[in-house]
């Protein structure tokens, strides 16, 4: 059964402006070690895998229908690639516990101007 559902699209460009501005405050602020290091793999595309990521947390964040409020914490939702590329979502904290007993689907897209991620939240 399907317990929520989240979608959110990002300019690219507001991604980059605010590694801009703020760089590695920013960086270690919403984003996790693992996922830092695979967006710092590839300097061409570095800012549309931050970007998709960024998205990725606020659709799970609509998902589970606080929004970024409510004692929602970036860095306890990050997104890894399985060996085939596919995305998943990996809780820590308060978050993996509220949510351990549930399946967490992710789809992500982006252009060089948008980002874009889907997530569903299913009961086992």
């Amino acid at each position: 059964m399907i317990a929520g559902i989240g979608i959110d699209i990002i300019e690219v460009e507001r991604i980059a402006r605010a590694i801009e501005r703020y760089g590695e405050h920013f960086l270690r602020r919403i984003y996790t070690d693992v996922e830092r290091e695979y967006c710092d793999r590839a300097p061409a595309t570095r800012v549309l895998h931050y970007a998709a990521r960024f998205a990725a947390k606020e659709a799970f964040s609509k998902a589970i229908g606080t929004g970024m409020t409510n004692g929602f914490r970036f860095r306890e939702c990050g997104v890894i690639n399985a060996p085939t590329g596919m995305p998943m979502l990996v809780l820590s904290g308060d978050l993996a516990e509220r949510w351990a007993g549930y399946r967490l689907h992710l789809s992500l897209s982006h252009t060089q101007h948008y980002a874009a991620a889907c997530v569903v939240i299913e009961t086992r």
